[in-house]
């Protein structure tokens, strides 16, 4: 039977031993920015694989994706492979070289990288960085409402009051430590989030009877739940996974993920933090889709007027007594805070490094920044509609859009000039949004795809007109022959 206070209890607990690794943390910083925003980029390749998978595989694991796989069935696994293809790809092609030329030209933010070494790089730092802070920000706050939601679920709060909570150890871990403070308490959620969803895995699967069992029950409830291919796309399957695997690509545009292969103490060792990261998000996927399939054959009254994203911690009342409903909570919140954290730091960095610089080099400073920061992301998930899956998905395609491309390019050293540079954000960020709210494709064809390709696009066009351009200056500055 369901016990409130003994779930309270251990749920206390996990945040207490969360709580204590971060301020351990601090015991090894310093007072720099280099060491609060990269941990003076000397973190070990185990911890760097364990933070990027908790940091990348958030809340939106534990409630979106069993809420969205609640619904449609197995086909939504077709998401998260096409996701997982692209963005292990760039584990070979763009992060070793992401921290190598990070280091060598001293770049302590995204938004820095991004500007380049061009001395008028001011419009691409500032943009860069209002783009990170406004879609960054709407991610963190979508990781503020998962760990809302859970708490509604499991102890009737409002959600107001699991949002405040979920900020204030999001600030508590920021201040102890910085970005180590994160990578550290990543390490240790890491494992209680893949703790929790295979104990609610193994244990919801057996009541529906194993796979076997699960099977023919979902198809008797619906024999689309168990069609692997989605259902009334409008470009055919195969642009739709494309569309994927490119939003997989689009992790380049993701300052809280990109800035881990930044932290890792040798660009050598990035073999051994993509394995586990590969690992670690194959076995979590999986099992994540699984429990997804179990709730709609154990909580088929969602389906009547209820929230899908509140299937786990409700099947977890109903399976689990209090100390292991503490438990997975714990794991809901490890998500949802490993994520918040590390989105809240790079917003911070991009706030005091790249559009105040007169706040930059300052540590002082750059806390008051988090502080800014964090305000401002409790605003954006206060005022919500409750809808975590269409916030942070559309975060992501806005950040992959907007900033991928640019990133993609300067790691592979081609010329981008500045003025190419914001418009070729502008572009993808805004065909992004038409393609999601003003054609509405985004249910056959991710706008990460188009919004990608635009950008590209822009900077195939624009940046070959320059060229020809100064070649065409070139030419006349010549004196006749």
């Amino acid at each position: 039977m369901f016990d409130r206070l003994l779930a309270a209890v251990s749920f206390i607990v996990f945040l207490a031993l969360f709580a204590g690794v971060g301020l351990y943390s601090a015991t090894r910083k310093t007072n720099t920015t280099t060491d609060y925003l990269l941990a003076n980029r000397n973190v070990n390749p185990w911890l760097t694989g364990l933070s990027a998978f908790a940091t990348a595989h958030s809340g939106g694991m534990f409630i979106s994706t069993i809420g969205w796989t609640y619904q449609v069935g197995i086909s939504s696994a077709w998401l998260l492979v096409g996701w997982f293809l692209g963005d292990y790809l760039t584990w070979f092609f763009v992060h070793p070289r992401l921290r190598q030329q990070s280091e060598a030209n001293a770049s302590e933010t995204i938004g820095a990288f991004l500007g380049g070494d061009s001395k008028g790089n001011r419009p691409v730092l500032a943009l860069s960085a209002l783009i990170t802070i406004a879609f960054l920000g709407a991610y963190a706050a979508a990781q503020l409402l998962a760990g809302s939601k859970a708490l509604h679920a499991i102890f009737g709060w409002d959600y107001a009051w699991g949002i405040i909570l979920g900020a204030v150890i999001v600030v508590g871990y920021c201040f102890s430590g910085g970005i180590r403070a994160s990578i550290w308490t990543d390490a240790v959620q890491a494992v209680v989030m893949m703790v929790a969803m295979f104990l609610l895995c193994a244990v919801t699967l057996s009541a529906c009877g194993g796979f076997g069992g699960l099977w023919a029950k979902l198809e008797a409830i619906d024999p689309a739940l168990i069609n692997p291919v989605p259902q009334n796309l409008q470009f055919g399957f195969g642009l739709f996974l494309l569309s994927w695997l490119v939003a997989g690509v689009g992790v380049v545009g993701q300052p809280h993920i990109m800035v881990r292969a930044m932290v890792i103490d040798s660009a050598q060792k990035m073999g051994v933090t993509r394995n586990l990261y590969a690992a670690l998000y194959v076995i979590f996927s999986t099992a994540a889709v699984v429990v997804g399939l179990t709730a709609r054959v154990l909580l088929p009254e969602l389906t009547n007027g209820g929230d899908p994203e509140l299937a786990l911690p409700q099947m977890a009342i109903q399976f689990f007594p209090g100390l292991f409903v503490g438990l997975i909570l714990a794991g809901i919140f490890s998500a949802v805070v490993s994520t918040a954290d590390s989105q809240i730091l790079s917003c911070s960095a991009a706030l005091t490094q790249d559009l105040l610089p007169d706040m930059g080099h300052s540590y002082n400073r750059a806390k008051v920044g988090t502080l800014v920061v964090t305000a401002i992301v409790l605003a954006i998930a206060l005022a919500s509609d409750k809808n975590m899956f269409a916030l942070g998905v559309f975060a992501w395609s806005a950040l992959a859009s907007g900033l991928g491309p640019l990133l993609i390019l300067r790691v592979w050293g081609q010329p981008v000039s500045s003025g190419v540079a914001v418009a070729m954000m502008l572009a993808g960020i805004a065909t992004a949004a038409i393609w999601n709210g003003g054609l509405q494709l985004s249910g056959s064809v991710y706008e990460v795809l188009p919004g990608m390709a635009v950008g590209f696009g822009v900077w195939a066009i624009l940046q070959r007109r320059g060229s020809a351009n100064d070649r065409g200056l070139r030419g006349r500055s010549r004196p006749d022959g």
